[in-house]
């Protein structure tokens, strides 16, 4: 069997690794391919899947999108089509689906925010299947065009799949030359060019709040270009920048907190026994508001609310979840 899957965020590489690596075992071929956008091709070398560049993100605007989604769709008909897939997967992948319609190809979306707008509808209503966590109630699946017929709910969050058989690595503490010794906080910004992105100015005060404080060493792990430059014009001794993608999952396990404005570092935070805060401004999903129900994550509305203060281990090295589940899940929009 041949199999396609298309990663347009730097999530994807992440999620779509095990399930990647699954379907390889298989014996099954694969085709990856990726959208310049953020570290999303980063990832993909890190990790070590080849994989083929087509298209970038399209900025922030609804016109800038479309004529994105427009462009990248028609440019991976050539090499999907040479290719041949007998499936197609990604996670909130447009393109793909788009595509794989025009192909006749059958999808599969993987996602875990059901609040995402028009495009990722648009996905969903063109997959065969749809897998989520559990803690998604059914009928807002329902309402974003994945109803019962095709959706296919799994057990805890994305990120105790794909951490199941993650080490942390101290090499990247070095790497970035952190001093153990200091305060180690992970900051992702918010998702400033997806439709659901909201006015964030907890962030801003965040990232002030971090640049002065005293003992603390603060690894911003940006989106894009622009928000790596305003970081850097900071001129705070206390920031960190990266240049390149990073493994953010060790930076992640080895840090005292994370303070994240998108869903995927917050979630690998609490899989990783590391507290975290949401500083997220646009509607609470399902997975959020279960893991705040919990008290796994906390919501800040305050900065100075922040503790700033060296962890207690957790003993956490990873996730518990089993990538089978999912390829099972996937191989059903064959049924």
């Amino acid at each position: 069997m041949k199999v396609w899957f298309d990663c347009t965020a730097a999530a994807h590489p992440l999620v779509l690794r095990p399930v990647i690596e699954a379907f390889r075992d298989r014996g099954d071929e694969v085709l990856v391919t990726a959208r310049e956008y953020g570290q999303t091709v980063g990832l993909l070398e890190m990790h070590g899947i080849p994989h083929l560049v087509v298209g970038s993100h399209g900025g922030a605007s609804r016109l800038g999108k479309a004529l994105s989604l427009a462009s990248r769709s028609f440019s991976l008909i050539g090499p999907v089509r040479r290719f041949g897939p007998d499936l197609a997967v990604g996670h909130g992948s447009v393109d793909l689906a788009i595509v794989s319609k025009l192909l006749g190809i059958p999808s599969v979306q993987l996602q875990d925010y059901e609040f995402a707008g028009l495009q990722r509808q648009l996905a969903f209503r063109a997959a065969s299947r749809v897998l989520v966590p559990d803690s998604i109630p059914v009928d807002r699946m329902t309402r974003v065009g994945a109803g019962p017929d095709k959706l296919v709910r799994y057990p805890g969050l994305k990120e105790d799949y794909y951490l199941a058989d993650f080490e942390p690595d101290p090499a990247v503490l070095d790497l970035l030359g952190i001093d153990p010794g200091r305060v180690l906080a992970i900051v992702r910004p918010p998702p400033e060019t997806s439709e659901y992105h909201e006015d964030n100015p907890v962030h801003e005060a965040v990232m002030s709040l971090l640049a002065g404080a005293e003992g603390v060493t603060c690894v911003f792990i940006p989106r894009t270009d622009r928000q790596a430059e305003e970081a850097r014009a900071m001129g705070s001794d206390n920031l960190i920048v990266p240049r390149e993608a990073v493994d953010a999952q060790s930076l992640i396990a080895f840090a005292d907190l994370v303070i994240s404005a998108g869903g995927t570092m917050n979630r690998e935070a609490v899989a990783l026994g590391t507290p975290v805060y949401s500083t997220f401004a646009g509607r609470l999903g399902g997975v959020d508001e279960a893991l705040i129900a919990d008290g796994r994550l906390q919501v800040l509305d305050d900065p100075g609310a922040v503790s700033l203060v060296k962890k207690r281990s957790s003993g956490n090295q990873g996730g518990t979840g089993d990538p089978s589940v999912l390829v099972e899940g996937i191989l059903g929009a064959l049924d």
